[in-house]
């Protein structure tokens, strides 16, 4: 039965080739597989087969030995040589197959790495396709520049609600509080702060000349702020 089966296998991939069909190469790597694990499992059934015929060969001979027929002896022993010497062929027949079936796993793990290599190959063309550098750019630079209008805004929007925020009278509040805590401590708030050093009047009038142009100096940089805002939206 499994060798009339064989044989429709090899009419059935004759007729393809016949007419003309090639046999895709992974079915041609598993076919050539498995007809080289078929012929290692036949070697090791007929091995395992000469080594019973071996050990049944040896009584013989140690039995006819101790009955005295040499003749026997000597036949059953040419017997025994030619019997071993099968088995080691047998052995090195199966080394060469477990050879042939490392080469063709190599081939397949081969052939696996070239369809993986293909497949790859066309994901990333497509992906390449479509991909648009042009817009990419056009992408980063809009986000850069509504990035830069919200970080602007938030600064305006910052400085605007410490001014609003800003009352005189929590610098009072402040004030009674520290002198609250230094009492408890013992401290009074003329020991714990030191008095200044009186200032030239030159020196007392550049101060107050600082202290008014402060707030022109905060009105200009919120001002920058806000111009620098409007270009970003007429862009």
């Amino acid at each position: 039965q499994g060798s009339s089966s064989e044989g429709r296998g090899v009419r059935r991939r004759t007729m393809g080739n016949m007419w003309g069909k090639q046999i895709p190469l992974k079915d041609l790597i598993r076919e050539n597989k498995r007809m080289v694990n078929k012929a290692v499992r036949e070697l090791d059934r007929e091995r395992k087969r000469m080594e019973s015929e071996e050990k049944k060969l040896v009584a013989d001979i140690k039995k006819m030995a101790a009955a005295g027929q040499m003749g026997a002896v000597k036949i059953q022993a040419k017997e025994l040589v030619r019997t071993r010497n099968y088995i080691t062929k047998f052995i090195q027949l199966r080394a060469h197959l477990n050879a042939v079936s490392l080469k063709i796993q190599t081939v397949k793990s081969h052939e696996a790495m070239a369809s993986a290599m293909k497949s790859t190959t066309v994901a990333m063309t497509k992906m390449n396709q479509k991909f648009n550098l042009p817009g990419l750019q056009k992408i980063m630079m809009e986000f850069q520049r509504e990035n830069e209008k919200a970080e602007m805004t938030m600064e305006v929007m910052g400085d605007t609600m410490d001014d609003v925020m800003t009352d005189a009278d929590d610098e009072e509040e402040e004030e009674a509080i520290v002198s609250k805590v230094l009492d408890e401590l013992g401290v009074g708030l003329n020991e714990a702060i030191p008095d200044a050093p009186q200032a030239a009047p030159a020196a007392a009038a550049t101060e107050e000349k600082s202290a008014a142009s402060e707030p022109v100096a905060a009105d200009s940089a919120v001002s920058d702020l806000e111009a620098r805002l409007n270009n970003l939206r007429r862009d």
